[in-house]
């Protein structure tokens, strides 16, 4: 009797684990995180973010309306970190964790936005009173479609790529 109950137990034990696993993996964010980081000369910079896919949607102007503060990714607002004093498109942005915003602009020149404020759900809270830095940026048409939003770092600053915009952002 009681090897059976020890057996009962085992295979109820077994099955649980097995039915939290399966659940998990079946609510996959639909936005995952990830994370982009890299040097810029001696500065360290580490970009934080989710990344939604396109979807067959509608995103510049869409999902993502024109000259409205965009957290440039999904759930939580996009963090940027730098561990040194970096100019951004020429303006000086010093060293620290900043929550990232965008303003698109259907004319291609859109506004990149540091605010001071890093932990933020979207862009809901956003006050611009907070921002450390703005500076305008042009966008660039990819080749081919980027399904997944994706930063990357490069020697010259990073770029954020979604859909068929590129928006590079020079860092010295």
């Amino acid at each position: 009797m009681k090897t059976m109950i020890k057996t009962v137990a085992v295979v109820f034990a077994t099955m649980t684990m097995s039915a939290n696993a399966f659940a998990q993996e079946a609510k996959k964010s639909a936005s995952p995180p990830a994370t982009a980081t890299g040097k810029i000369k001696d500065a360290t910079i580490t970009i934080n973010y989710n990344s939604p896919s396109v979807k067959g949607r509608t995103i510049w102007g869409g999902l993502e309306a024109y000259n409205k503060v965009w957290r440039a990714g999904a759930n939580d607002a996009t963090t940027f970190e730098t561990d040194k004093d970096i100019t951004v498109q020429g303006k000086k942005l010093p060293a620290g964790k900043y929550s990232f915003f965008l303003i698109p602009k259907e004319s291609g020149t859109w506004t990149a936005i540091f605010n001071k404020e890093a932990k933020q759900w979207g862009a809901y809270k956003y006050e611009e009173s907070k921002d450390a830095l703005r500076v305008d940026v042009k966008t660039k048409a990819l080749q081919t479609k980027q399904e997944t939003l994706v930063y990357k770092i490069n020697s010259n600053g990073f770029t954020m790529d979604w859909d068929k915009i590129s928006v590079p952002v020079e860092i010295k």
